[in-house]
């Protein structure tokens, strides 16, 4: 017969002295749960509105077809890539390990929302539609469409209104509109969304960029997408194509591409650090909450700490219950914490056409942090136990 773990059989034997401190005062208990989740939905709300910005910002980047890219060293991010000789894609084709290398063309521009009539800025990409930019195969099935002159594809999920353009579209209707200045058709839809730097996307072929911004020579490209031969190796070819290029260009692999937009945002921007701070300062408001209330309950309970240091107790045993309401009102605050996240979530989603979802990584960190939240909380108010005498009490 297997005996139990002798642990095991002294934490069942004992008593819940945390637990039931905490219960004998609902009200300083409700207060406690309260502040706790209110600091873990301030820390979802930043981590997710974080996760957001990089999420939104880098989903063109994860649906271009390429494995490397070339880009200006003056380049910022998407928004403002700045750009190069297109004589650089006829240099990379030199290389053998190089199938195809094939100018991209970005812009922010101002056109005329199709249902509202309204002015608003919107990114617009241009490609060779001879060969496919994006992995998204709604974008691939208007190639031949995209071809004809001053015809668009539009973003189904940007942010603003169009739902009645969206439905007229999707009934096979090209709805018409203006583009700087310049009167154009929007003939199909796909989806990318909206993120914190473009409210929307249109693509079109190359030529039909070039023919909407007559300034943007043809032989000057924002981004070089360079596919390689099956058995290429993109690390090698990279550093191949850094050392043959002159340094008017970059090198960047897929994954440096989506990187390098990422911390454009995250280092660069006041935006990646005022997250950061938001998270700091929800665990800093959840410390100070936890401390006032484990520390007012270590004072109303003096007595009761110092009789146990009579008999013989030692301070460990006493900062055991402490840590042991912290962790119960870890646990109880980050239940509603993590329920009114997702309702939020939801509502951001819905109103701005952010990707502001709830993962079960995001819910573990903040588990965590409120972990340890409460834990140093209740190690700050045991201070006054450590240092208390039994005969100073009684």
């Amino acid at each position: 017969m297997i005996k139990p773990i002798k642990p095991l059989q002294n934490l069942k034997r004992r008593t819940p002295l945390g637990w039931l401190q905490l219960s004998h005062d609902k009200s300083r208990m409700l207060v406690a749960i309260a502040g706790i989740a209110f600091a873990d939905i301030l820390i979802f709300m930043q981590l997710g509105f974080q996760n957001a910005l990089y999420s939104s910002n880098t989903r063109l980047h994860q649906a271009v077809d390429a494995e490397l890219v070339l880009i200006s060293p003056q380049a910022r991010n998407l928004i403002n890539p700045s750009s190069f000789s297109r004589r650089r894609l006829y240099q990379a084709m030199n290389l053998p390990e190089v199938e195809s290398a094939d100018p991209l063309y970005l812009r922010i521009a101002t056109w005329k929302n199709p249902q509202t009539r309204k002015d608003t800025s919107i990114l617009v990409v241009g490609f060779n539609p001879q060969k496919p930019a994006f992995t998204l195969p709604e974008v691939n099935q208007y190639l031949d469409e995209i071809k004809l002159p001053d015809t668009l594809i539009f973003d189904r999920a940007a942010r603003g209104e169009y739902k009645e353009a969206i439905a007229q579209i999707e009934q096979g209707q090209a709805v018409t509109t203006e583009l700087e200045r310049r009167n154009v058709k929007i003939d199909g839809l796909f989806t990318i969304g909206a993120s914190f730097a473009a409210d929307g996307t249109l693509m079109t072929s190359d030529q039909n960029f070039l023919r909407l911004f007559p300034r943007q020579q043809a032989g000057s490209v924002n981004l070089g997408l360079i596919q390689l031969k099956p058995d290429a190796d993109p690390l090698q070819v990279q550093q191949s194509l850094q050392a043959y290029l002159p340094n008017d260009v970059k090198v960047l692999t897929h994954q440096e591409f989506i990187d390098f937009e990422k911390d454009y945002w995250a280092k660069n921007t006041a935006i990646g650090f005022v997250f950061n701070l938001g998270v700091a300062m929800g665990f800093i408001v959840g410390v100070i909450i936890v401390y006032q209330v484990l520390s007012t309950d270590v004072s109303d309970h003096m007595a009761e700490y110092a009789t146990f240091k009579a008999m013989g107790y030692r301070s460990s045993y006493l900062l055991s219950i402490v840590i042991e309401e912290a962790l119960i009102l870890s646990l109880l605050g980050f239940i509603p914490g993590v329920g009114i996240s997702f309702g939020l979530y939801a509502l951001t989603r819905n109103a701005t056409n952010l990707p502001l979802y709830m993962t079960l990584l995001r819910a573990g960190v903040v588990l965590m942090l409120t972990i340890m939240m409460c834990i140093l909380s209740g190690g700050i108010a045991t201070r006054k136990l450590q240092a208390a005498d039994p005969a100073d009490i009684f």
